[in-house]
């Protein structure tokens, strides 16, 4: 948008997310974006998900339901862009900055890691199984202590593209409509783009669009844990299609050649145990410290990327 620096936005929000995050009193108060996109999605799913439909039906209603919550997340970012050029002039940047915020997941991935490597490190397993229950959909319950280590990793790791690398890809590349039409699509993702026969027709089209967003922030957000490290390239290249995600793999594997860790494999969701691959040929039984050493490389590559992202406002 003329006038609009949109990397020198993405700096902003950055910025403005590693330093607060989403307080808790904020949310308490107006909650999230995030939720109205949920409350939309579940209303629609409840609605026209349907058994006594073929499934054939189920996925056009799918598709309906993704283009009304993209259409109307998309139109309003939009919208409010435009009434923010249009009236702050010069500032426009800081106002959308400020708006973009809430899409971003800097602080709040960290500090939902931290309380699990606390709770390995003073032997409460219990206590960081709950952790860990907080960032991951496996079942908790049955991790032991390395188990739960890899859980808080592999999340961190995966994270780093949803909620770090693709909002500021997509906010760097389309403003605020971009950011927020991706924030909208991940959430529908995550709430219905599943493999299990419930989902699987209704959530088809929001589980494929999550897939063709995320296809480059994910491989930019491998290759930013490489470079931060200063290795892991071998491992993110030989296993990065061990995962059954097509772009979830890269973030990972990049985090297990970083640190020489073994990662994923076997897990168990809603009580069933699913023979999953490695990701990685390092050491399976983490421990707090690992998580630790996974957050250090977290925030380098977080560094690097607001560091590239600087260097791209400048030029421009």
């Amino acid at each position: 948008m003329t006038g609009l620096s949109l990397p020198l936005v993405a700096v902003a929000a950055f910025l403005i997310d590693a330093s607060l995050g989403w307080p808790d009193w904020l949310y308490r108060r107006i909650g999230h974006p995030v939720g109205l996109f949920a409350r939309l999605i579940t209303g629609c799913e409840t609605a026209w998900n349907r058994t006594d439909l073929t499934d054939g039906a189920r996925r056009g209603l799918g598709v309906l339901c993704v283009a009304i919550l993209l259409g109307g997340a998309g139109g309003a970012a939009w919208l409010i862009q435009l009434l923010l050029v249009n009236f702050l002039g010069g500032w426009a940047w800081l106002g959308v900055a400020v708006l973009a915020w809430p899409g971003l997941a800097v602080r709040s991935l960290h500090d939902h890691v931290v309380p699990v490597a606390r709770a390995l490190a003073a032997g409460d397993l219990e206590g960081a199984r709950r952790a860990v229950g907080m960032i991951v959909g496996r079942d908790p319950e049955t991790l032991d202590a390395p188990g739960v280590a890899r859980a808080a990793v592999e999340s961190l790791a995966e994270s780093f593209c949803d909620g770090v690398m693709a909002p500021l890809f997509w906010l760097t590349v389309a403003g605020l409509p971009g950011l927020w039409v991706y924030k909208a699509l991940n959430t529908a993702d995550s709430l219905i783009g599943h493999k299990e026969l419930r989902w699987r027709a209704f959530g088809w089209t929001a589980a494929r669009l999550d897939d063709v967003a995320n296809y480059i922030p994910a491989r930019l957000a491998g290759v930013l844990v490489c470079l931060a490290a200063g290795r892991g390239w071998r491992v993110m290249w030989r296993d990065s299609r061990n995962h059954a995600s097509p772009n979830a793999g890269w973030p990972e594997a990049a985090m297990a050649g970083a640190l020489d860790l073994k990662l994923a494999g076997p897990v168990v969701y809603d009580g069933v145990r699913h023979a999953k691959p490695w990701i990685g040929s390092g050491r399976a039984d983490l421990g707090s410290q690992d998580i630790d050493a996974a957050l250090r490389l977290y925030r380098r590559a977080c560094g690097l990327a607001v560091v590239l992202i600087g260097g791209l406002a400048w030029l421009l």
